[in-house]
């Protein structure tokens, strides 16, 4: 059943509207397209490099063959060897005999790859730091509690593996 309340620091107080299941779905349902909204927004403006998305699947599950990295990234083996040929070749990723398979190969992020990922993480907390700071209503608490939803969400708290992203 729905209602109000209220929590109240100081002279700030911040309502809450207590939804029902339905409206936790909408708005769930809403949470997804404005984050995928979000990420392309930040990727129009920013223009990533091809294959950027791979540096940061390899940053979140670690060392993965080909095959692994294509169907984490819901492409085809071929597509994923270019791909990671072409970030090696930027010192982005190092590709290395597969020790539990000879045939296969394990993609790895370098030290540099990293340093780029976080390059690019630090300029589209920067993008996005200033649409949030265009909107005087939104405090940085507010983003606080929406990084807290998404990480509980997708398991990546303190406690939890990487999730995705």
């Amino acid at each position: 059943m729905g209602g109000i309340t209220f929590t109240c620091i100081g002279f700030r107080c911040n309502v809450h509207l207590v939804t029902t299941d339905d409206d936790l779905q909408e708005l769930s349902s809403d949470l997804v397209v404005y984050a995928a909204r979000l990420v392309r927004a930040v990727r129009r403006a920013n223009e990533l490099p091809a294959g950027f998305r791979i540096l940061s699947l390899l940053d979140e599950h670690g060392p993965l063959g080909i095959t692994a990295l294509a169907a984490a990234d819901r492409s085809s083996q071929p597509t994923m060897s270019g791909t990671v040929t072409g970030l090696a070749g930027k010192g982005w990723v190092e590709k290395r005999p597969n020790p539990a398979d000879a045939r296969g190969s394990v993609v790895t992020l370098t030290d540099t790859g990293r340093r780029e990922l976080n390059r690019v993480r630090r300029m589209n907390g920067e993008l996005v730091a200033t649409r949030i700071a265009a909107h005087h209503e939104h405090t940085a608490q507010d983003v606080a509690t929406a990084v807290a939803v998404l990480r509980d969400v997708l398991g990546t708290g303190p406690d939890t593996e990487k999730g995705t992203l």
